[in-house]
Order: structure tokens, then sequence, then C-alpha cells
């Protein structure tokens, strides 16, 4: 029999880290190393898909309500201005709290796009998903909704697509029916998906007197969740300082009763009874906004009793992100 010939393996190119595509974490790395991809280049990818940005909207207008309408309301709408203008075809861009069957974006035929925030994301990095999705609906086709993926490592953020110095002004609305401009001709997908959002929605409200105040309505009780700038701990402070000198109210019958951390903000939640409306905290939130601004200035230890509240409000906060 013939000698086989010694085969000799062609050299493979070598990637430059930018060049390395995803494949299966247990798949040879395309880098040529020999190793797994979970173990060469994945370890990095995983990385940086999983490593959380505490505050997600920090520098962009608005971002305490962007906080609410991610975590607090259930229908609510936003036109955003772009750094760079809008494109030739997109007559316009509205983030909304929600889209129908949950889509990340939509094109709609006249070009628009529609961006949703309350979508889950595949990495640790709102701002990173919410802006890859955005571009893929701004290129998308008219009339199609844009898919969930995984966005690039290396992708812009809503801080480099949005103009930091454009208003954020929320339209909040009783129910979704700003999915459709026709809502009586729409799918019967979307108007089932229509109908089940609607009647989930809790009914809330935007206060006008002060910045990022939502109440709502539940079946026991009202509520009002606000969310707040301040950092956390100089926060909770001006709140201890109020509660244990019974001025943290927000009228007779309501109460502060805790705070949630949410995106890397707190949001001071008050109990109101039934009875109490939107209009009725207006002048009571403005009020406590103006103690809160004196509280927050104070630089003197907390006395024993302020100690004591701000134990029970800490042991009564909840994080949601």
């Amino acid at each position: 029999m013939a000698k086989k010939r010694p085969q000799t393996k062609a050299k493979r190119p070598q990637l430059t880290d930018g060049q390395i595509p995803v494949v299966g974490a247990r798949e040879p790395c395309p880098c040529g190393s020999g190793r797994r991809y979970k173990a060469c280049h994945g370890r990095a990818a995983a990385h940086a898909v999983t490593e959380l940005v505490h505050r997600p909207f920090e520098g962009l207008s608005g971002e305490c309500d962007w906080v609410a309408l991610r975590e607090l309301v259930p229908a609510a709408t936003v036109g955003l201005t772009l750094k760079d203008g809008l494109p030739e075809g997109v007559p316009s861009v509205t983030l909304a709290t929600v889209l129908p069957m949950a889509w990340p974006a939509l094109r709609r035929d006249d070009g628009s796009v529609l961006l949703g925030l309350q979508n889950d994301t595949s990495s640790g990095d709102i701002s990173r998903d919410l802006a890859d999705t955005l571009q893929r609906a701004l290129a998308a086709d008219p009339g199609t909704p844009v898919q969930a993926r995984r966005a690039p490592a290396d992708g812009p953020r809503l801080q480099d697509l949005l103009d930091p110095d454009g208003a954020f002004e929320p339209v909040v609305h009783s129910g979704f029916e700003f999915w459709v401009p026709d809502p009586e001709n729409a799918t019967p997908d979307v108007t089932a998906s229509l109908e089940r959002a609607n009647a989930a929605a809790i009914p809330t409200v935007k206060l006008s007197g002060v910045d990022s105040a939502y109440w709502c309505e539940t079946p026991e009780k009202n509520h009002l969740r606000w969310v707040m700038p301040y950092p956390e701990e100089q926060l909770l402070d001006a709140l201890a300082r109020l509660h244990a000198a019974g001025r943290s109210s927000l009228g007779e019958g309501t109460r502060l009763v805790g705070s949630f951390r949410a995106h890397g903000l707190t949001v001071p939640v008050w109990d109101l009874p039934s009875g109490v409306g939107a209009d009725d905290v207006e002048k009571p939130a403005a009020e406590f906004a103006e103690r809160l601004t004196a509280a927050l200035a104070e630089e003197t230890p907390l006395t024993a009793d302020e100690r004591r509240a701000r134990g029970g409000l800490t042991n009564r906060q909840v994080t949601l992100s």
C-alpha cells in the first residue's frame, strides 16, 4: 500500500476581537485558539451582556420619568428628539410604555416609529438594548414590527442617539388606543391584545404641580408614587426627618409607607384613601416638595427618633431593578 502523505493544516487567519462572530458556547472559538467559545472570546461577550448598568437612563432628559414609564405607568407615550434629526421617511419617533403583542418596536405604515419601553431586555444595559431596537426600527420597512435580539456589546446607547436637550413630556393615557390609528380596522390579534391590555391597566395620572409623581387607583386604596432624583442616602435622611416630625403625609388619611429602588433612583410611596384622587393631592404634594427641599439641606446628625424613622423606611424598601 502506498504511504499516505502527511497532511498539513492551513494556517487560520488571525481575527481581531471586533471580527469574532458569536457562536454556540460549546463550539470552537472562531478566533482559532482551539478553545471552546465560552472559555475564550465568549467570556468577554457574556460579561458585556450581563453586566448591570444601575442607572441606564442617567444623562437623558427626564430620567425620573423614564424610570416611571418603565416601572409604574401602564399606558403613556412621549415624543423623542434624535440628535441627528429624523431620517428621511420617518415623520416621528414615539416612546410607548407597551406595544401590541409586546413588540420591542413598530414601524407604522406612515413610516413613524413606536419604541416599546417595558419589554424584557437581553443584557444588563436597558439603554443599549433600546438604542439597538430604535436603530433597527428606523431602518425597518413601513408596516413591520421589530423583533427582539441581543444588542451588540459595543453598540450605541440612547444617550448617543437622543438629543440631551430635547423635551421629555409624557402623556398618560387611560388605555392603549394609541397603538393603532384606526382601532376598528385593526387585525384580530392586535384587537385581542388591545382588549387584554385595557382590562389590566391601572388608572394612573401624572401630577402637574411636581415632577415625576404619579397617582394610581387600586381596588382597596390609592397610591402616590414619586420618582426622585436625589442621592438615596440623602433622600432617606430627609424623609426620616420629616417622618419623625409628623410632616411626611400628604393630608388626612394619607401615609408615607416606604419606598423602592428602580434603575438607580428612589421612589417614595404614599397610601391614600380610596376617595382621594389625583387633583386632591396636587396641593399637598407641592407643599411636601417644599418641606423636602428644606430637609434635604439639613446637615445635622439624625436624632434618635429620626434614626428609628429611617430604619423603618429602610426596612420597607424594595428593589425593583
